[in-house]
């Protein structure tokens, strides 16, 4: 006698071997034997043999008809066999018998279990529920399989152009549109970064990156509510002073400026600060924008302002106008020592927007030791020089980082590349130039006096404080030892910094003699001192992460073969024309500084990775090039023209 039963919801078939009423010794078509329950059997049969049933079975199952079987079943619950009967109107073949709890069990949208060979019909209303569920998912497997065939087609389907930047950066495994891209990264062996670039969902692989950034910190985009244009006090003083400022030749944010004036014992030296704290206050429309913000975000070919144009171009100090300013007045002696000094809410005319482009080529270290030729404002740039070195030398921190290079980055937009918008151009420019010295010192002394006279007062502010080498933002009037002060408020970027905002507010009611915007203790502050702190180390990042994306561009529009590079540790390089480091395993253990040729062998713009391989060591670098190497790898400040990254205020 052979058996059907069934087993860890399988189906299947035996020889009865000894039969003891409640159990059975069963031996399969594959020569197990096991004990079975008799509550296991579902049919005995002595015919067909056991290895041949399902088989033949299953053959006879597929001529039955599912719905056809559910119209015909009574309500009642059934087992198969009876069911079988009525079906067939004869006793039933085991083969047909089975093949009737095959199709059954095969169908369980149609009819549900109630156990072992047993079964009842699904309500019409719960049956047509499954059905519209089914049907659903096999559109979406076949929405799934068209989306992915496009992709893998190289393009984009409909549905992803407006989820591009989920799908790339947050995805939702639950859309169809993920399943689609991930089923089709796995087919073709890309990252969804790719593959969405290689069709045509990105621009390039530079609005990959930019978007990237916008998703985490501009979810709702980089466009500014609109606002009222902001005015200052209308009886603000004019001061009696010619100011100028200087800047990188893309600065917009204007934020200082300064002024040289003759008196009986020397000079009055005016250092003005873009005042747009006396436009808006604290709870403000605007103040809400810029503490949201808390920074310009700056990077190659591109810049997100903090404040509005609005404001910016209502505050910043541009050419020809009187602009309103907080400033700080230096009385220096003819011998150049500092006898005094008083802050003042005026209005500044400013009579030049100088440029680093104009001045350096007249205004350098050659051209101050051999008196070169005369230029507008040679004069006071000269004492302002002569002046920030003696502040250096006062702070006893001589500048560092002077054998060290900056570099600018300016990006065409107009031309178009095999790698999407954008030429880029890399210059380099000295760092700590007589220009940079200049504007440096007096910055310095700005944030160090006004941080000095808020603590004397009482009044809160935010300081940059630096012990034990750790610079890190605090609301105590703490010693900065990397800049040899006794405390340091940054003050004198309000356009484009958070912090100076809010310093400047703090300055404005001092001087005012009203009430701080922020009093002691205030847990606002706290709170906006270490929001600023996350968000501008996160600004920075991608600044650098961005300054290197260009870098990896510039590789590829050049086509150079060989280039050369300066070691800087183990196998970490960094080209010698651009700001580029990468490691190169195929170089020997040589010394920090060693100059080598290197040649390119690939670029990859979505991971901003270089491989390269070893040529030959060339000449090798003095000892102060390779102390300046190491130096610029672990602390070298951003360039100015973007935020500043070191506590040495902006250039621009």
């Amino acid at each position: 006698m052979n058996l059907l039963f069934e087993e860890d919801g399988a189906f299947k078939t035996g020889t009865v071997l000894t039969d003891n009423d409640s159990t059975l010794q069963v031996e399969t078509p594959h020569g197990k034997r096991l004990k079975l329950k008799s509550s296991h059997v579902l049919l005995r049969f002595p015919q067909p043999a056991a290895g041949e049933l399902l088989d033949r079975a299953e053959i006879e199952a597929e001529g039955l008809d599912t719905e056809f079987l559910w119209d015909v079943c009574g309500d009642d619950e059934f087992g198969f066999a009876d069911f079988a009967r009525e079906y067939y109107g004869h006793a039933p073949t085991p083969i047909e018998a089975t093949a009737v709890l095959l199709r059954l069990h095969a169908a369980p949208i149609y009819f549900h279990r109630k156990g072992r060979g047993r079964f009842r019909k699904a309500p019409a209303d719960i049956l047509q529920a499954a059905l519209a569920g089914l049907e659903k998912k096999r559109q979406q497997a076949a929405a799934i399989e068209r989306m992915r065939d496009a992709l893998l087609a190289g393009t984009l389907p409909e549905e992803f152009r407006p989820l591009i930047r989920p799908l790339l950066f947050k995805p939702d495994r639950n859309r169809l549109e993920t399943k689609a891209l991930e089923a089709a990264c796995a087919e073709c062996g890309k990252s969804a970064a790719r593959l969405l670039l290689d069709c045509g969902a990105l621009a390039s692989s530079q609005e990959l990156h930019f978007d990237r950034f916008l998703y985490e910190y501009f979810p709702e985009g980089t466009a500014f509510p609109s606002v009222d244009a902001p005015t200052a006090p209308a009886d603000l003083p004019l001061a009696p002073v010619r100011a100028f400022s200087i800047d990188d030749a893309a600065t917009t944010e204007i934020d200082d400026a300064f002024s040289v004036t003759a008196t009986p014992d020397g000079w009055r030296i005016g250092i003005h600060i873009a005042a747009p704290g006396l436009g808006f206050g604290r709870d403000s429309a605007l103040d809400a924008i810029a503490r949201t913000r808390l920074s310009t975000v700056y990077m190659p070919g591109h810049k997100i302002t903090m404040l509005p144009d609005v404001v910016v171009e209502g505050f910043t100090l541009g050419e020809g106008r009187d602009c309103p300013a907080l400033s700080l007045y230096l009385e220096l002696a003819r011998d150049l020592r500092i006898t005094g000094h008083h802050s003042a809410l005026e209005r500044v005319p400013v009579a030049a927007n100088l440029r680093h482009h104009d001045l350096e080529p007249v205004f350098n270290e050659t051209t101050l030791a051999d008196g070169g030729p005369d230029f507008p404002w040679k004069a006071e740039l000269t004492l302002l020089w002569e002046l920030a070195t003696v502040l250096e030398a006062g702070r006893g921190k001589p500048a560092a980082n002077q054998t060290l290079v900056d570099y600018a980055f300016n990006v065409d937009w107009s031309v178009a590349t095999p790698d999407g918008p954008g030429r880029v151009d890399i210059g380099r420019r000295p760092r700590g130039s007589p220009l940079d010295k200049l504007v440096a010192e007096l910055m310095i002394c700005a944030n160090s006096t006004w941080g000095k006279a808020l603590a004397d007062a009482g009044v809160p502010a935010l300081y940059r404080a630096q012990t034990g080498g750790k610079v890190r933002m605090t609301t105590s009037a703490a010693p900065h030892e990397g800049l040899g002060v006794d405390c340091y408020a940054w003050s004198s970027s309000p356009l484009r910094r958070y912090v100076d905002l809010v310093n400047q507010w703090q300055l404005i009611a001092w001087l005012r003699g009203e009430a701080p915007a922020f009093p002691p203790k205030s847990a606002d502050l706290i709170a906006a001192m270490r929001d600023f702190e996350l968000t501008y180390a996160a600004y920075a990042d991608f600044q650098r992460g961005m300054e290197r994306y260009w870098c990896v561009r510039w590789l590829r529009q050049i086509e150079r073969p060989e280039l050369t590079a300066r070691v800087l540790r183990e196998s970490l390089v960094r080209l010698e024309d651009i700001p580029l480091t990468f490691k190169l395993p195929s170089m020997p253990t040589l010394p920090s500084g060693t100059r080598v040729r290197l040649a390119i062998d690939s670029t990859d713009l979505i991971d901003v990775e270089v491989r390269a391989t070893y040529l030959e060591t060339l000449a090798d670098a003095p000892l102060e090039m390779a102390e300046a190497l190491a130096e610029d790898v672990t602390d070298a400040p951003l360039p100015e023209a973007a935020p500043p990254a070191s506590d040495a205020p902006p250039a621009s």
